[in-house]
């Protein structure tokens, strides 16, 4: 069953892989780098401090700075267990697929994914009610993990793997911020 769900894997990313082309690859490259974000990063630090004031958006950004370190460390002790190769490494098929960019570590889960879902899910669920479309947020994650397929880093499961552990990680965090908030913030609650 598990090789069944890493062919078909396997299947789709050549299939999503296969849909870039040069002339777009300079742009996915742009993408994926996260210090090309810096805008984003600004403007949601400016919107949280607008709306929160400077105390609590202190402790919110501590939190996201706790969040994306767990995050992190979850996720290479996961491609450590795991030892997936990355698509560009594997021998199977790295030598038809397009290979963009290169990396050696190892594949499962993708820490793109996980650390920009964490993070937009954290901030969404306290900024929601400040801003009405604040759900637009979820697009960042979207375009920087399908950059990782593009460039020929990671399969789709890894990205829905590191999807599904950034939302689980960024409700809790979430919850702790809430708790976090009734301590030392009771009549903002």
């Amino acid at each position: 069953m598990l090789e069944k769900i890493l062919a078909l894997d396997t299947e789709l990313f050549i299939y999503l892989n296969s849909l870039g082309s040069e002339t777009y690859d300079g742009l996915w490259l742009l993408i994926t780098k996260q210090i090309n974000w810096i805008p984003l990063f600004i403007l949601l630090a400016y919107l949280i401090f607008k709306k929160l004031g400077t105390k609590q958006a202190l402790l919110l950004l501590l939190f996201v700075a706790l969040l994306v370190t767990v995050t992190d460390q979850a996720t290479n002790f996961s491609k450590n267990a795991t030892q997936r190769l990355r698509p560009c490494n594997n021998p199977e098929i790295n030598s038809f697929i397009r290979v963009v960019q290169q990396r050696d570590s190892f594949s499962f889960f993708s820490g793109h994914a996980a650390n920009t879902m964490a993070v937009a899910t954290f901030l969404f669920l306290i900024m929601k009610r400040y801003f009405k479309y604040f759900g637009v947020l979820f697009l960042w994650p979207l375009i920087f993990a399908y950059s990782r397929i593009y460039l020929g880093l990671h399969y789709p499961i890894d990205i829905i793997s590191g999807y599904l552990f950034g939302a689980i990680l960024g409700f809790l965090m979430y919850k702790l911020h809430q708790a976090a908030q009734k301590k030392y913030f009771p009549e903002r609650t």
